[in-house]
C-alpha cells in the first residue's frame, strides 16, 4: 500500500485528505460544509445521501463526552457552581459543534479509509472500486 494506516490517521488527525494530505476546507460560502471532493486528488469526501451521518456522530461524542460529562462531574465533585456548570455545558452545547464539523468530517473519513485502506485511490492503482 501507498498509503499506510498510520499516515491515514494521522492526516484525519491533521484535518488532511487521507489520499493527497492536502486540507479538508469548507466548502465555498458555507461554514457548515466541506467540499464535495479533494481540490488535489479528487477523493469524495461526501459520500451523497446520509453521509452526514458519522459526522453528526463523531462531533456528539465529542461534545457530550469529552467536553459536557466532565463539566457535569466537575459539578458533582462541588468543583463547579450550578450557574457555572449551566453555562459551561450550554455554551459547550451550542458551539462546540460548529467549531468541530470540519474536523469531524476529516474523523470520518479517516475511519472510513482506516477501515477500507485497499479502496483509497492511491492504494488501489489500477483496480476498479469494489462498489463499481
Amino acid at each position: 500500500m501507498r498509503v499506510s494506516r498510520i499516515q491515514i490517521l494521522g492526516r484525519g488527525l491533521r484535518n488532511e485528505c487521507p489520499n493527497c494530505a492536502a486540507p479538508i476546507r469548507a466548502q465555498a460560502g458555507s461554514r457548515f460544509r466541506v467540499e464535495a471532493s479533494c481540490p488535489r486528488c479528487g477523493l469524495v469526501l461526501d459520500q451523497g445521501e446520509g453521509s452526514f451521518l458519522g459526522p453528526v456522530v463523531i462531533n456528539y461524542g465529542v461534545t457530550v463526552f469529552g467536553f459536557i460529562l466532565p463539566i457535569i462531574i466537575l459539578y458533582a465533585c462541588k468543583v463547579l457552581s450550578p450557574a457555572v456548570t449551566l453555562a459551561l455545558a450550554g455554551g459547550a452545547a451550542l458551539f462546540l459543534p460548529i467549531l468541530f464539523y470540519r474536523l469531524s468530517w476529516a474523523w470520518w473519513v479517516m475511519l472510513y479509509y482506516f477501515v477500507l485502506a485497499d479502496n483509497l485511490p492511491a492504494n488501489r492503482g489500477d483496480r476498479p472500486r469494489d462498489d463499481e
